[in-house]
């Protein structure tokens, strides 16, 4: 006999979230966390008492923070690992997001790396070491884009991950369709984004990756109200 959907969906209820081998690759993540904690507290007595925390798109530093400040990414990054890992114990889509799971930890692994390379970069400049951060900012979004335009077409329609508007939402046909047309705008993104590098000034690249990025944005909520319209014509 066939089950039924409502019958997948109590399975799914009663089946955890996270069962014994997912929860070991959830280690990865926190990992890397964790050793961006020890860095932190190796490297602590080590910094000058002014540290740069931010520069601008030219790669210049514009902002310095005390010792302290070497928590700042740390911090950020285990508020938002201990964020992705709630959040799809609560999300309704449930179902859709046990199918989804594979992808949803390489976007947290994904994740991860941006994070602890971001780390990485803003520490070496306190030893001597000539780094452009926003330099290393930029690869690192263009290689992250390039990541997530090939997990896009995976996903199934949920609330917390992915392209969501009203239309997506509304029904799986537009949510695959936009994602499909997503994730290859999110390649094409990241390709452009890094081949600029070489040929723009990082202050006119990032103003450029801005706008590309909005113009990417208004295309798929155009195109999710357009399917939207389409399968309601249809109807």
């Amino acid at each position: 006999m066939k089950r039924t959907n409502k019958q997948d969906n109590k399975l799914n209820k009663k089946q955890p979230f996270y069962d014994k081998k997912k929860l070991l690759l959830e280690l990865i993540p926190l990992l890397l966390v964790i050793l961006t904690f020890i860095a932190s507290f190796y490297f602590y007595p080590k910094l000058p008492e002014k540290i740069p925390i931010h520069w601008n798109a030219s790669g210049q530093v514009d902002g310095f923070s005390g010792t302290f400040g070497i928590f700042i990414i740390p911090i950020s990054f285990l508020v938002i690992i201990i964020l992705l890992f709630i959040l799809p114990l609560m999300e309704v889509f449930r179902d859709n997001m046990l199918k989804i799971y594979n992808y949803y930890f390489i976007f947290k692994i994904v994740f991860s790396i941006f994070f602890t390379g971001l780390f990485i970069a803003t520490l070496l400049p306190n030893f001597g070491y000539n780094i452009n951060v926003a330099h290393i900012v930029i690869i690192m979004i263009g290689l992250m884009f390039t990541s997530l335009g090939f997990i896009l077409p995976k996903l199934k329609r949920n609330f917390m991950f992915g392209i969501r508007t009203g239309w997506t939402l509304s029904s799986d046909e537009v949510w695959d369709k936009t994602h499909k047309l997503g994730g290859t705008l999110f390649v094409l993104l990241g390709i452009i984004t890094l081949l600029l590098l070489l040929f723009l000034k990082l202050e006119i690249l990032f103003f450029v990756f801005i706008i590309l990025t909005l113009v990417i944005t208004l295309i798929l909520v155009i195109y999710s109200y357009y399917i939207y319209k389409n399968i309601k014509k249809n109807l």
